[in-house]
């Protein structure tokens, strides 16, 4: 994956970096914001226990990560939150990254709770996303499959049925 450097020397340097640049002496709570596969998970939890036990970070997090790295880094230094995309579109956290979450105290973080914006009724009218400009030329949601065409014609099928429950519900 590019840009995921999670060497535990690469892990320290940026939280240095985030205490100077945030202008403070320490971290609430220090994300590794995706999984590096390149890298053991429990060597850079070491590195961000490290972090914890000199004061600068306070408590640990993971992005995007499994079940199971999720226990492996757990095991290395509690692990106090986990983030990943959850909505009506991106439901994977509930296969198993919820368990674990609820078993080892771990709270979870969704982000994207409305979809990347499929459910905000923005960009979701029929034929929004099939014309090449209705989020922008140089968004990045346009590489993702949900915003294709093809699919945008499903999505919108959803969507109206949530828009009638909705309207139901007032």
């Amino acid at each position: 994956m590019a840009g995921v450097d999670s060497r535990p020397e690469h892990v320290k340097a940026m939280a240095e970096a985030s205490l100077k640049r945030l202008n403070t002496d320490v971290i609430d709570l220090y994300y590794q914001h995706r999984v590096d596969p390149n890298v053991p998970i429990e060597d850079t939890v070491g590195a961000m226990a490290e972090l914890v036990r000199e004061g600068k970070v306070r408590a640990l997090g993971l992005s995007e990560a499994s079940a199971a790295t999720i226990r492996r880094a757990h095991a290395v230094h509690p692990i106090a939150a986990v983030q990943s995309e959850y909505s009506l579109w991106s439901r994977d956290p509930e296969d198993e990254v919820f368990a674990v979450c609820r078993e080892l105290g771990i709270g979870f973080v969704p982000y994207s709770p409305l979809g990347r914006g499929l459910l905000t009724g923005a960009i979701s009218k029929p034929g929004a996303i099939s014309k090449p400009d209705a989020l922008g030329a140089g968004d990045w949601r346009l590489g993702l499959p949900r915003f294709q065409a093809e699919a945008m014609e499903a999505n919108n099928a959803v969507i109206a049925v949530l828009e009638k429950m909705a309207a139901e519900k007032a």
